[in-house]
């Protein structure tokens, strides 16, 4: 249950991080108090509950450790001149895997804040993360539960211990001024975050990407005891967020209509890294993934003189790069391999492609990458590699934070199967292909049209029929950009809305900075 070291703080050669003392014990300090804290206003209410006796007896009891608390809770609040500018984002999950929140951290940090990011440090974040002096990421770990007797001892127990964890975490920082937490997942995060805002005075913020409850309908079916629990418990905790904000105007409303929440949309955009990418880096990027994925390399005769992949060749006597005019059409998806995408459909799709081809149809030879990782993964590779085709090759790498937009810029069209369990939240892999100008063929669900807008800058489909038909008629010209893709690409570049800066700098910079 102990905090790792911040990724920007040097190891002690003994193993333990640096800090300096006065910081270390207003650390314990603060822990200590904080725990006494939540006792004291344990026992304060247990007193007022079971305390017998008229008004005057309840006092004589519950007195001294309301006064205890009090102490407590001005110990917990004691502010200093660096309060105001300290955040504090937390993520009950894998931060690498957490667009959107490093996106918050980036952006709290670009204004002055320090920034404390918490979550599951699984795989790599952004490097400017990692770099910038005042973010300092700590790293929970993931709890299991204990894995004997029935289910739901480990589910409670895995809760339990998480919350624990994560009280001391929060506990033990300096105060903050905001927590600012993502949600899903946010069971216990959400009750953890409110408690220690409450006892510290600061402010709470939930950024809705999704609800949690129907993630877990998935697998669990809407009926199940956990899910209606799930439900009530996002349902009793939410409200009491100070801010709120969300992804769509469709769970903007549905918050205020059902759950009494009213919440700031702040739609997903992409950052600057997400742009076309020009022909001398694709090859870079290409040549290094032809070292571990085979599909990317050359098959013909080598010319020392030229550096070749499937797609580009660079001509090593004066650097220049071509993209290759009969290289196949790069198609991309990428995913969190869970439940709420069928990646069978695609599969489909590329089966029905491939007898096009082999019926006479002219069309190029396509390559699919689905990047990504996930519980599904293994699932889905075994399928891959049950197929058999000749014309689709299909590879599923994972890519480090600084490669993906590369290689999103490079693609000829993305796949979306994102299916929201709510049918309130919108995929953030299309708002970065669309930052890349990126065309897109995405499943439908009841909001997509905020975002896709089928026949200007993709297409919607319901089966594998419909995307096998799809990709037949958007890669029937191909490369030439005088057909339907290319206009949804011309589309792109000319309707560019808000990056992300710009759109923080209007939506949540007034929240952290007002009242």
């Amino acid at each position: 249950m102990q905090a790792a070291v911040p990724l920007n703080m040097k190891p002690h050669p003994l193993g333990e991080p640096r800090h300096h003392s006065s910081q270390t014990d207003m650390a314990t300090c603060c822990s200590s108090a904080g725990l006494l804290a939540v006792f004291a206003l344990i026992a304060t209410l247990v007193a007022l509950l079971y305390a017998p006796g008229p008004v005057g007896g309840a006092a004589a009891v519950t007195g001294p450790p309301l006064l205890l608390l009090l102490l407590l809770l001005r110990r917990l609040r004691r502010r200093d001149g660096g309060t105001d500018r300290r955040v504090c984002v937390l993520v009950l999950g894998d931060i690498g895997r957490s667009p959107r929140m490093q996106y918050h951290v980036l952006s709290l940090s670009k204004h002055g804040y320090q920034v404390t990011f918490v979550g599951f440090l699984d795989t790599k974040p952004h490097r400017d993360v990692l770099t910038q002096e005042n973010i300092k990421i700590v790293s929970i770990s993931e709890v299991k539960g204990i894995k004997v007797g029935p289910k739901i001892l480990t589910y409670v127990t895995k809760v339990a211990v998480q919350t624990l964890q994560l009280l001391r975490v929060l506990l033990n920082m300096e105060l903050q001024s905001h927590i600012l937490m993502q949600n899903p997942p946010g069971l216990p995060s959400i009750a953890a975050s409110w408690l220690v805002c409450f006892l510290r005075g600061s402010s709470f913020v939930i950024d809705w990407h999704n609800y949690g409850y129907t993630i877990m309908s998935l697998s669990h079916g809407a009926a199940h005891p956990v899910v209606r629990l799930a439900k009530w418990y996002e349902h009793f905790f939410g409200p009491l967020a100070a801010h709120n904000l969300c992804v769509t105007n469709a769970m903007k409303d549905d918050l205020q209509n059902n759950w009494g929440i009213k919440a700031t949309t702040l739609y997903d955009r992409p950052a600057a890294i997400f742009r076309e990418t020009p022909p001398k880096l694709q090859h870079e990027l290409f040549f290094r993934m032809a070292d571990t994925h085979p599909q990317f390399r050359h098959s013909g005769r080598e010319d020392g003189e030229l550096e070749r992949t499937v797609f580009s060749v660079r001509d090593l006597t004066d650097d220049t790069v071509t993209l290759r005019a009969e290289r196949p059409a790069l198609l991309i998806s990428s995913t969190s391999w869970t439940e709420d995408e069928d990646f069978s459909i695609l599969l489909k799709a590329l089966e029905e492609y491939e007898d096009f081809i082999k019926g006479g149809a002219s069309l190029p030879s396509l390559m699919c990458v689905i990047t990504g990782k996930g519980p599904q993964k293994e699932h889905y590779r075994k399928l891959i590699d049950s197929l058999r085709l000749q014309h689709v090759k299909i590879c599923t790498p994972w890519l480090e934070a600084e490669d993906y937009p590369v290689l999103l810029g490079s693609a000829d069209l993305g796949v979306c199967l994102h299916k929201s369990s709510s049918g309130l939240d919108l995929p953030m892999k299309v708002v970065d292909m669309f930052g890349c100008c990126l065309p897109v063929c995405a499943i439908h669900f009841n909001c997509l049209h905020e975002l896709v807008k089928h026949e200007e800058n993709g297409l919607i489909f319901r089966d594998s029929e419909e995307l096998a038909e799809q990709l037949k008629s958007l890669l029937s010209e191909f490369p030439s950009s005088d057909g339907r893709l290319g206009a949804f690409r011309r589309n792109l570049r000319s309707s560019r809305g808000q990056r992300w800066d710009d759109n923080w700098d209007q939506n949540v910079l007034p929240l952290i900075t007002g009242p």
